[in-house]
């Protein structure tokens, strides 16, 4: 069994192919469970959340009974991390045989989601975000920025990345390390200015206040909701919902999880059916995405076992 580090994925991977991976993957499918997903209550009255995901190749679907494979990923999310200094996202992903059940890699979750969430992103810009977004707003200086940073540049002609935080120093400290590796980037001041300037707007936040606020996006705008994964958090008003054609990763969890649509779905701001289409529409041509150069596109990802088992099996082949 390989013990792949955070390193080798970085040299396993490139976010165009991750992207086309992905794209594949949606097209053809696989078999996902609804992830577990618990709360772990601790002494001092904080919580962390357990999530278990699994997932294995659809053999049926496939017409094959050999070469598949079935992941598992476990992850942790402890928000009070940041204040130590350690990543709020913790993980494992485990890839198994899907015939023997035999243990094929132990690879590193953490960067494992980073890579994979980052190219889900990306993967619905591809459809959604205008041909010629070349601005780039990044809401949130987390361990995940810069990856969305890099994904949005493969599949679009970014000229300018903005990294806006709550805390500008950090904001600063990512945009000095995508500059030192080439990329456009600068930190960001004010973020209603910046919402009213940008092609595409990346959150990755784990706020309980909408960040992106519907009425400063322009025409043209595409939303990339990332960081909300409870029904309580939300990065987007109902100005937001009501002003853009909605989409989604998959709808059972984003219908379940996701703050910025649970809460609308609840309150009558959307409705079941105006939810446009999810990935599997979108990769396999069921459903359009983008339509017109002003609309406002928005997209709403919870993250599915379906990319993890994907990403996991192009670094074990990458790297076996």
């Amino acid at each position: 069994m390989l013990h792949i580090s955070a390193e080798e994925v970085d040299r396993a991977l490139t976010f165009s192919g991750l992207v086309e991976t992905l794209r594949a993957a949606f097209r053809e499918g696989a078999v996902q469970p609804v992830r577990h997903h618990h709360g772990v209550e601790r002494p001092d009255g904080a919580a962390s959340t357990l999530l278990l995901m699994p997932a294995w190749t659809d053999f049926n679907a496939a017409g094959t009974s050999a070469g598949g494979h079935i992941g598992v990923k476990i992850v942790t999310v402890s928000p009070d991390n940041n204040a130590i200094g350690k990543p709020a996202v913790m993980g494992l992903y485990l890839l198994l045989d899907g015939v023997t059940g035999e243990p094929q890699a132990l690879i590193d979750g953490q960067r494992l989601t980073q890579w994979r969430t980052a190219c889900a992103s990306a993967l619905a810009a591809s459809y959604l975000a205008r041909k010629d977004a070349s601005r780039l707003l990044v809401i949130g200086a987390g361990a995940l920025s810069p990856f969305l940073a890099k994904a949005h540049s493969a599949v679009r002609p970014i000229t300018s990345i903005r990294i806006w935080n709550r805390t500008p120093a950090n904001a600063e400290k990512v945009a000095a390390a995508l500059r030192a590796e080439g990329f456009p980037a600068n930190a960001a001041g004010d973020l209603d200015a910046e919402l009213a300037e940008t092609d595409i707007i990346a959150s990755a936040t784990i706020s309980n206040t909408p960040l992106v606020k519907g009425a400063r996006l322009k025409p043209g705008a595409h939303v990339d909701l990332v960081g909300g994964f409870t029904p309580t958090m939300r990065e987007s008003d109902d100005d937001a919902i009501k002003r853009a054609r909605v989409y989604v990763d998959t709808r059972a969890g984003a219908t379940k999880e996701a703050g910025d649509i649970v809460q609308p779905l609840a309150s009558g701001v959307l409705e079941p059916e105006a939810i446009v289409a999810d990935l599997h529409e979108l990769a396999r041509g069921q459903k359009q995405g983008r339509q017109t150069d002003n609309e406002i596109t928005l997209f709403k990802s919870v993250g599915a076992a379906l990319e993890d088992l994907a990403a996991g099996i192009a670094i074990y082949k990458a790297l076996k």
